[in-house]
């Protein structure tokens, strides 16, 4: 059942909001640390404002790979971009969907009367999640610092194996349903099989994404929302660098299966990357927009919260996103814009048939009817994170700033956007402009 967890009381505006290039791994560690990104993409913003960094009531950040050196890094940030000590902050862990949670927050604060300005978005460096060791080698450790003679610590070395140095990769723990034991792009598959979702509109979508992306950057569409960064080597970095502008059905279907490699159809060209990124919203009640002036890119006007079955955790956005519009009277296409978290294209592709499907939406969404069909010409319009990345802390704040500066370049009045969440769950924001 889906849990309504809406701001209510006073307005929440979006008054600026900011982030990093999404970059890709490469497999070793990035040229930033999560707490480097989060303060890259802060400074530019927090510079252009009216009023100093101390004035916020409190930093809210999404983040779920936190390294040892950056616990609570909502907290890390908030000191290094000049808040003071007297500014309070939290981080939140939502899998997939924390950098939205950290919007949630905020605007809840905001609605409630308790704070009145507020920076809030998400962060990961995926290159930098931990390489582990198993619980055999820590065991081993463990005696070895326990061991005090020399004979006690023969005796334990040579109990050692090379076998014990096996490495644990910390970023497929990550991704891995520990009550299912499906890692996400499984979960993937078995949307793609419960809906018939073919391997060629798989590729499809995905050179779609791609190519819409491209697009926007040769526009210049995202240029009022990523800042520059320089790595510390003195490196450059301005665009996401995860576009494949050449992407076209025929080449991705020269790829193979990842997670499924005899029966499956998910690779790595139809699913989202391994990235880094940052994501900043700055969140203001009318009280704050008054005092400072402020100019407002939108208002945080609904957002919801639904569980599901894990082992198909990609349907999130089609259960969170019916009683949303149901609370406002509205269908699909009532809606301006969507931003759909691209995990997979599996997922998006399993979202639509979901709400096309009569027996899905009886029995699994609790609806008399079919939801209907989603206008795609609405839907990530700029390209998502097939292209831009999925950093998992990040992207919900992402998503829902890209989304407000479409709705202001259209013209348009309201947008919805939504993620799918690992261990089964989705979220939803709307987003409006007067």
């Amino acid at each position: 059942m889906a849990e309504r967890v809406s701001p209510a009381g006073r307005p929440v505006f979006v008054v600026d909001g900011a982030r990093t290039p999404f970059l890709k791994a490469h497999g070793r560690p990035g040229p930033f640390t999560a707490a480097d990104l989060a303060v890259a993409a802060g400074r530019p913003l927090l510079a252009r404002q009216p009023f100093e960094p101390t004035a916020f009531d409190q930093v809210i950040v999404g983040n779920t790979m936190a390294g040892a050196d950056e616990a609570n890094i909502a907290r890390v940030a908030a000191l290094r971009l000049g808040c003071g000590n007297a500014v309070p902050a939290f981080t939140v862990h939502r899998n997939c969907a924390s950098g939205m949670q950290a919007l949630d927050a905020a605007a809840a604060l905001i609605a409630g009367g308790r704070a009145d300005l507020i920076l809030a978005g998400g962060v990961e460096a995926m290159s930098h999640a931990p390489v582990l060791y198993g619980p055999r080698m820590v065991e081993f450790l463990a005696d070895w610092a326990a061991a005090k003679r020399p004979g006690e610590r023969l005796k334990v070395a040579a109990r050692f194996r090379p076998a014990l140095l096996a490495p644990v990769i910390g970023l497929l723990r990550g991704l891995t349903d520990p009550v299912v034991g499906l890692n996400m792009g499984q979960t993937a598959e078995k949307v793609a099989y419960r809906f018939g979702i073919s391997r060629e509109e798989m590729d499809s979508y995905a050179a779609r994404s791609q190519q819409r992306l491209a697009r926007a950057q040769q526009e210049g569409r995202f240029k009022d929302e990523i800042v520059t960064v320089y790595s510390a080597a003195g490196e450059v970095y301005d665009f996401d660098d995860g576009v494949r502008p050449d992407s076209t059905p025929e080449k991705l279907a020269k790829l193979k299966p990842v997670f499924d490699r005899k029966f499956g159809k998910v690779t790595a060209g139809n699913s989202s990357q391994i990235t880094d990124g940052a994501a900043w919203l700055i969140l203001a009640s009318e009280d704050a927009v008054k005092r400072y002036q402020l100019p407002t890119l939108g208002r945080i006007s609904d957002s919801e919260w639904a569980g599901l079955d894990p082992a198909e955790m990609g349907l999130g956005p089609a259960h969170a996103i019916p009683p949303l519009l149901r609370r406002h009277g509205w269908a699909l296409n009532d809606i301006d814009f969507w931003e759909l978290n691209e995990a997979f294209a599996a997922q998006v592709l399993g979202c639509l048939r979901a709400w096309e499907s009569e027996d899905y939406c009886r029995e699994q969404l609790g609806l008399d009817h079919a939801l209907g069909s989603l206008d795609q010409e609405r839907l990530n319009v700029d390209g998502g994170a097939i292209g831009v990345g999925h950093p998992v802390g990040a992207s919900g704040a992402r998503i829902v700033l890209h989304l407000l500066r479409v709705l202001e370049r259209e013209q348009a009045r309201r947008g919805i956007a939504s993620l799918c969440i690992g261990g089964g769950q989705g979220g939803a924001m709307l987003v409006e402009r007067d």
